[in-house]
């Protein structure tokens, strides 16, 4: 009977840890095609997607489709951005990604295929809207680990070009053992837990104004569940493996003075691209976290239209030739 004893309390706890593993809520079978309406972008399992469009003034030279960061919105993330672009002639669309601010299941994880997937298929649809536009993809922080492995899929986005902003690329290896053991222990045992989306010290821009934008904004994560973050670090680590095989052009940026991704996992990111003509970095000694929501966004926005317009002639404020001399200084 000993050994009854042994197996039947080990049954009770698999059972038990089995039912608090993280939750996913992903696409769900195909229903009907793709479609994009004003507000909203409907795919093939029904899902609609908040949808946000600023137009061109004048004619629309280009078209931006942006994927905002981790517990953000569309609106939130890019309202302020867009300004620039759209003075300049550039087009700009973003929407809710899901499992965040007014899609389906917020909240909740959508898993890494669901988020590449939506990815390319509101850029074909955009692009089909806009035949013979250029057409470029943008991603802030969780927004660019989802542009680096849409990059890499099987099918991948069709776009002339994609621009990191401060791009989560923290994945795994870039961890201590004692982070990734404890996240996920905690996946596992408590996934539904929240916790606070926001420390102190951690200020992610210079804009106090965008600050308040986003603590106002309801659909912004105030608290996040554990399992919520280890889809994210699932999904940091897919845009590290997928960097090595992306092949279109590519502008990453970041900031000095960013507290929320370090700076390391983001030289070794710009050290994996395959093709440095292509694809290169461009650093702000002064940047924070969401560079095109700080003061000095309009330096950073005059970078990437000059980019746009010329990927390979050197950007306006030299953030280009600094983040040469960035990646190239030791760990």
């Amino acid at each position: 009977m000993k050994p009854l004893r042994l197996v039947l309390p080990l049954g009770v706890l698999t059972a038990l840890l089995a039912g608090c593993a993280p939750r996913m809520i992903g696409p769900g079978p195909a229903i009907m095609p793709a479609s994009m309406a004003a507000e909203a972008v409907t795919m093939p399992d029904g899902a609609a997607l908040p949808l946000r469009s600023w137009p061109a003034q004048g004619p629309t030279r280009a078209i931006i489709l942006g994927l905002h960061g981790f517990g953000d919105t569309a609106n939130n993330a890019f309202a302020r951005a867009s300004q620039a672009f759209t003075a300049a002639g550039v087009a700009f669309y973003a929407y809710d990604q899901r499992g965040f601010g007014g899609a389906p299941h917020r909240g909740v994880w959508p898993g890494v295929e669901g988020l590449v997937q939506d990815a390319a298929r509101v850029a074909r649809l955009i692009r089909e809207r806009n035949p013979g536009v250029p057409l470029y993809l943008m991603g802030e922080s969780m927004g660019g680990a989802v542009a680096l492995a849409a990059a890499a899929s099987a099918d991948p986005p069709p776009v002339e070009g994609i621009i990191l902003v401060a791009p989560a690329v923290e994945g795994r290896a870039s961890m201590s053992w004692l982070t990734r053991g404890l996240l996920d222990f905690a996946a596992h045992t408590v996934p539904l837990l929240e916790i606070r989306n926001s420390a102190p010290g951690f200020t992610p821009t210079d804009d106090e104004e965008a600050m308040r934008g986003w603590g106002r904004d309801p659909l912004t994560y105030k608290e996040v569940r554990v399992d919520a973050v280890f889809g994210l670090v699932g999904l940091m680590d897919a845009a590290v493996a997928a960097a090595p095989h992306v092949r279109q052009r590519l502008l990453v940026l970041y900031g000095g003075e960013d507290r929320i991704i370090n700076a390391d996992p983001v030289r070794s990111l710009l050290r994996l691209l395959p093709d440095p003509t292509q694809q290169r970095g461009a650093y702000y000694p002064q940047g924070y976290h969401m560079l095109l929501r700080d003061k000095n966004r309009a330096t950073v926005a005059a970078d990437v239209l000059a980019w746009m317009q010329d990927p390979v002639a050197p950007l306006p404020s030299g953030a280009d030739r600094a983040a040469q001399a960035w990646v190239a200084q030791e760990h």
